[in-house]
């Protein structure tokens, strides 16, 4: 598969400056899929000045493949290697390698060393997981290397690594190979610390304990037991808690023949290398403050974010379509901070270990956030879709969100992708009780009607880079990394995944996970008696909507096709009970949810709500289904019924019952201080706050927050919103002063801090100034209301 960057980068452009800065740094950055030809996606312009190959050369000669580029330059040992250090890294759970290799380059020399370090994303392009690449030349470190240890090897001497203690002992860190032909080491006088040396040593002592230099003759015993006369140089290297780590060269000294002269250019060559791995280590450095400057800045929204603000201002008068809009960039909007924020977790990209957020997450946004994404895909194949619930009880529960996308669209784009033109695909959601009354055992069987897999593939279709060798799936796109990072995701949360398929019969995925329940989210809701019809084909999906209808006390009673629906409703309506609402099914055989509302209207008068209800995006029908009253996603959960009858029937518009029960907070009378330097984020903040009816004021800087409290009574704020980066005096600043002022509120006022640094050491930082917590921007206004909630008194 070849791919054309432009067109597949479409999605994250990248500015000028930004690729004149990785430039400036001389680091080659670059982006590729996972799949097995690591398909080049992007990369800056030093990165093509590294290889020699400029990008229009590159693009044209390898298809901006890596695979065809190392196997035309002869390097077929190196590309193994790299394909080794990707399988090692997923099969351990790792987010990414490290590796030192060779990389072949234009012209005469053939090939550099260098380091590379890659982190595996969770941005998905066409069906593959993408990673990142920062590419370091090493070229003249390693060559300085070699050159030292050809040195080293040909000198009369030796050199170690070592600390030396306080009581005169020396703990050997590493040494050279030669060293056991140099000394005897069966004589325990060989070693450095002997009493001889001991005395010799203790004067230098003083200099030791501060790292500095050191140089002294000892006497040592060769393999033959004679006495060997070493010249040894010692310099700190390191520090290993209170203890200097040295690195010590000596020369032998016994027989004085232009040893000297060596002994120069061996310092010369030890100072060099020390340079270089000062110059490796600052690139390193630079790479992580470079991506920790840019926190802000690279937050910034996608394109579709865009268009659709640009949708809601054309469509102002629209409140449906607007509302539509505004949820579709809120799901835009998490989505893509959730990948911000992996990419931005320094810590976890070191460590190349995947952790889980254990956020409150409600179950129906998450599924109609994967139908969402999945709509395309379905459409462009006339595919059927569909997810089923049974036995709901609740919707709440704590678990990572994108996670648990990232799982759920791997193994549907696969179901699409491999179940023909008409083909269907059905999602089973199942609740379960567990032995532990705080989870619920949750099932998600996804089941497709495609072509199947091989019983002996079947064992290894979680392996890494594993694809079943078909004929009917060679032309078919895929790595191979899907199920086996889905595997991975799934064990983590403590949870089973299984396959069950058949050649020609199509394939089922179970996936069970352990879900703890949120309890403080409300599920009593009802609704006054309502008569109710459904309409839908499939037998099931009416069945648990009926039932969840009664649950709320509403009449319920279904029919399985449109020509049925308009004769129940034309009956209801001679006999004077009318239906309150109708809820009917978009795409049914025969006689579709559209042509069914036609003849109900045409057949009654009266102004029976009609809700088409469908797991396909009904943009495209919208504007022609006249008589229709509103619309409904797929699957149908309790609170999705709720607020529909609540706002087609009662007419209400009103908050829903579940949002007053837990989004709502009263702090009347409560003084609240906003501290915000930028104007845009300060009305916001107090947009959001100004429903709790609480009292806010508002400061621009630190230093006018902390005036502000000193002229204040005491316990006269009952919390501050602290912005940490400011003009004049920042929040750490401020918080740190006001705690120390001497009054009785000092200590006890809560502070939150506000910020857009997610880092783990911006948190330490901000508890260790004496804050209470932590919200990062944007605001979420839930969250914020709860951790407030928690903290005012």
């Amino acid at each position: 598969m070849e791919h054309d960057i432009n067109e597949t980068d479409k999605s994250l452009p990248l500015s000028d400056e930004y690729n004149n800065l990785m430039s400036t740094m001389k680091v080659s950055v670059s982006k590729h899929l996972l799949d097995e030809y690591f398909t080049t996606v992007w990369a800056n312009d030093y990165y093509y000045d590294l290889i020699g190959y400029p990008k229009d050369e590159y693009e044209e000669k390898f298809k901006n493949r890596p695979d065809i580029y190392y196997s035309k330059l002869g390097y077929l040992d190196e590309l193994a290697k790299l394909t080794a250090a990707v399988m090692e890294a997923i099969n351990n759970g790792r987010k990414g390698y490290s590796l030192i290799t060779r990389l072949p380059v234009k012209g005469k020399k053939g090939h550099i060393w260098v380091r590379m370090n890659a982190t595996f994303t969770d941005e998905i392009i066409s069906g593959k997981q993408v990673s990142y690449t920062v590419i370091t030349n090493i070229d003249d470190l390693v060559q300085t290397q070699k050159t030292q240890h050809i040195t080293t090897n040909n000198l009369p001497g030796l050199i170690f690594k070592g600390i030396i203690k306080n009581d005169n002992e020396l703990e050997l860190l590493d040494e050279q190979g030669k060293n056991k032909k140099i000394l005897n080491y069966k004589n325990e006088n060989y070693n450095i610390m002997s009493d001889y040396n001991r005395q010799i040593i203790r004067k230098y002592l003083a200099e030791v304990e501060v790292g500095k230099h050191i140089r002294f003759l000892a006497k040592l015993k060769n393999n033959k037991n004679e006495d060997t006369w070493m010249q040894i140089n010692g310099d700190c290297i390191d520090w290993i808690r209170q203890d200097p780590i040295y690195l010590f060269v000596c020369i032998d000294v016994t027989d004085l023949t232009d040893l000297r002269e060596m002994q120069v250019k061996l310092e010369k060559q030890s100072v060099e290398l020390k340079k270089a791995l000062n110059e490796a280590e600052n690139a390193n450095k630079a790479k992580s403050e470079f991506l920790s400057s840019m926190s802000h800045d690279i937050r910034t929204p996608m394109n579709a974010i865009m268009g659709m603000t640009e949708i809601a201002q054309m469509n102002i008068l629209n409140t449906d379509k607007v509302n539509d809009c505004l949820k579709k960039i809120s799901v835009s909007g998490q989505h893509l901070l959730g990948l911000i924020n992996d990419v931005l977790d320094m810590s976890k990209i070191e460590s190349g270990k995947m952790i889980l957020r254990n956020d409150s997450v409600s179950l129906p946004e998450a599924l109609e956030n994967i139908v969402s994404i999945l709509q395309p895909m379905v459409k462009s194949r006339k595919q059927s879709f569909s997810i089923r619930i049974h036995n709901l009880v609740h919707e709440d529960f704590y678990f990572d969100a994108l996670r648990l996308r990232q799982c759920f669209i791997n193994i549907l784009s696969n179901a699409t992708k491999f179940t023909p033109e008409k083909g269907s695909i059905t999602v089973d959601v199942e609740e379960e009780y567990s032995d532990d009354m705080d989870y619920s055992k949750l099932t998600f069987t996804f089941t497709d009607t495609g072509m199947g897999m091989k019983k002996e593939f079947l064992n290894n279709i979680f392996d890494s880079f594993t694809r079943e060798k078909d004929g009917r799936v060679d032309k078919t796109e895929g790595s191979g990394l899907g199920m086996a990072i889905t595997k991975k995701i799934v064990d983590i949360m403590d949870g089973t995944i299984e396959v069950k398929s058949k050649v020609g019969l199509g394939t089922t995925f179970i996936v069970t996970l352990p879900l703890k329940i949120d309890k403080n989210k409300v599920t009593d809701y009802t609704l006054p008696n309502t008569n109710v019809l459904v309409v839908d084909d499939d037998d099931i999906m009416c069945e648990y909507t009926v039932s969840n209808l009664k649950a709320l006390g509403a009449n319920a009673e279904w029919v399985d096709s449109g020509k049925d629906a308009v004769e129940k409703v034309i009956n209801a309506h001679d006999e004077k009970t009318d239906f309150d609402i109708v809820i009917l099914d978009w795409m049914m055989p025969d006689q579709d949810g559209i042509e069914t509302v036609k003849k109900i209207r045409a057949s009654i008068n009266g102004d029976i709500p009609i809700l088409i209800v469908s797991a396909y995006d009904w943009s495209e029908i919208e504007n022609e289904a006249e008589g229709v009253n509103g619309f409904l996603s797929k699957p149908l959960f309790r609170s999705t019924l709720y607020r529909a009858l609540n706002k087609y029937v009662l007419k209400t518009n009103d908050e829903d019952y579940l949002d007053k029960k837990t989004n709502y907070y009263d702090f009347k009378n409560k003084n609240i201080l906003l501290v915000e330097d930028n104007e845009l984020n300060r009305d916001i903040a107090v947009e959001l706050l100004s429903i709790t009816k609480a009292n806010i004021e508002c400061a621009s800087n630190g230093k006018e927050c902390v005036e502000m409290f000193k002229s204040s009574k005491e316990d006269y704020y009952a919390l501050m919103l602290m912005d940490i980066q400011m003009p004049v005096m920042d929040g750490y600043e401020a918080t740190k002063i006001i705690r120390k002022l001497k009054r009785n509120d000092s200590l006890t006022v809560p502070i939150l801090a506000m910020t857009a640094d997610v880092f783990s050491e911006d948190i330490h930082a901000a508890k260790a100034a004496g804050m209470n917590g932590h919200l990062s921007k944007p605001l979420n206004s839930s969250i914020m209301m709860k951790e407030i909630n928690k903290l005012i008194k």
